[in-house]
């Protein structure tokens, strides 16, 4: 019996020949992630251990990246327990204000994934590095400070979903709709610890931004992972960047589904995710009514290169409307510098943007942007739960970069196509 490329990567990393969906394993890691809010507990659990060093020194990232620039005295103790735990055990890749960036864009970016990793993190959204081919999923702290101490994790091999996308993809579509279509069929438990599997023509032509926002909401269909086979895209995206050797895992053509999903996306059009789960979705034709008091472009889902560029071609020689605030997170340092050479950042401040060091921002309702009560928000981000940006009776929409630049010129949900 085949195996699946997710039962194929637990199966090296446990040292077998071969995994079946249900089992309890352990295996070795390639790579252990935790940022200032979780990183705080895993190193207090290290502590009680006793222990004198990490696994590896180099297979630990920690990025203090949601509270920063310290938003208050609070964080700033947090973001002091991660970089005197980084310090005193010489953790190479820890990275600090100025040099960071929101970790789900940072660490395909340095190079710390790549195809056929094991990489477990102390955050939801680690199975973003499932679009680069890698096993990659969320933890507890507790479970981190076991992977920074041992280098192993356990694991039960998840039953694997197919999601196959064919068509010709519309203009202003993107992986962003994919994954929200997806979500919105078998809803924010429909995954629930299975992984999430996406193949087919439409794949095979979308771009690594687009498929790194796909694999990040994995985890909001409850997915234990998100991944896509690594392409000569994939391999074009960590050529010149990897850090350590890779391996190209695919999937077996007898390789055994639960389910398998097939949408025709020459069939869709942009979609918004409403209050207040990611499963509520619908067209953007039929939300054009939800007038907004901010719009949010960036985090871990859409703050990369071609999202800042998607925008700033829509917004560019527009203003955004006078009663919206406009907030744009780039992803890492590097996508900030980019987007300043290429012109965009002068578009965004032009429109009357505001732009902001890369940071998780107001995606958590943590740090700026945090709405008040009976406020809207529309936002590229990931999650729309009650309360998630601010007040509990304030509102998220979730959609994709270009509807998300639109709305910020009309002050409503609008179809990107409204703009001239």
């Amino acid at each position: 019996m085949g195996m699946t490329i997710s039962q194929k990567i637990l199966a090296a990393h446990a040292g077998r020949e071969y995994v079946e969906a249900g089992e309890l394993i352990n295996c070795k890691l390639d790579l252990v992630l935790g940022n200032d809010v979780t990183a705080p507990v895993a190193i207090s659990e290290f502590d009680k251990l006793g222990l004198k060093e990490v696994f590896d020194k180099e297979r630990v990232a920690l990025v203090p990246d949601h509270f920063t620039p310290n938003k208050d005295i609070k964080s700033a103790e947090q973001a002091k327990i991660v970089r005197e735990f980084a310090r005193d055990y010489g953790i190479k890749n820890y990275f600090e204000i100025g040099r960071m960036g929101i970790e789900h864009c940072l660490l395909p970016e340095q190079g710390l994934v790549g195809p056929g990793d094991l990489v477990i993190g102390a955050d939801s959204h680690t199975c973003t590095y499932g679009a680069l081919g890698a096993f990659a999923t969320g933890v507890g702290s507790t479970d981190m400070a076991a992977g920074m101490a041992t280098g192993e994790a356990w694991f039960k091999v998840p039953e694997s979903l197919k999601f196959v996308y064919y068509g010709q993809t519309p203009p202003f579509v993107g992986g962003k709709d994919f994954i929200l279509h997806a979500i919105g069929d078998i809803g924010v438990d429909g995954a629930r610890y299975m992984s999430m599997e996406f193949t087919g023509e439409a794949i095979s032509n979308l771009s690594i931004d687009n498929r790194f926002s796909m694999a990040n909401m994995a985890i909001e269909a409850g997915g234990k992972n998100g991944i896509i086979a690594p392409d000569d895209i994939t391999l074009a995206y960590v050529k010149g960047r990897a850090q350590r050797p890779y391996t190209v895992y695919q999937s077996d053509n007898d390789a055994v589904y639960a389910n398998v999903f097939e949408y025709d996306v020459a069939k869709m059009e942009p979609l918004v995710a409403f209050p207040h789960l990611p499963e509520n979705t619908r067209p953007v034709s039929e939300a054009v009514h939800v007038m907004l008091d901010q719009v949010v472009i960036g985090s871990c889902t859409n703050g990369r290169i071609e999202d800042l560029e998607t925008a700033a071609q829509i917004l560019k020689g527009h203003k955004v409307h006078p009663e919206l605030r406009v907030i744009i997170f780039p992803g890492t340092q590097n996508i900030y510098l980019e987007a300043l050479r290429k012109g965009y950042i002068e578009t965004f401040v032009e429109a009357g943007a505001v732009i902001s060091t890369p940071t998780c921002g107001p995606c958590l309702g943590g740090h700026m942007g945090i709405l008040a009560k009976g406020e809207k928000a529309l936002a590229t981000t990931n999650r729309n739960f009650v309360g998630r940006m601010g007040h509990p009776e304030s509102e998220v929409y979730l959609c994709n970069p270009a509807v998300a630049a639109a709305s910020a010129i009309k002050g409503r949900i609008t179809a990107p196509w409204e703009i001239k």
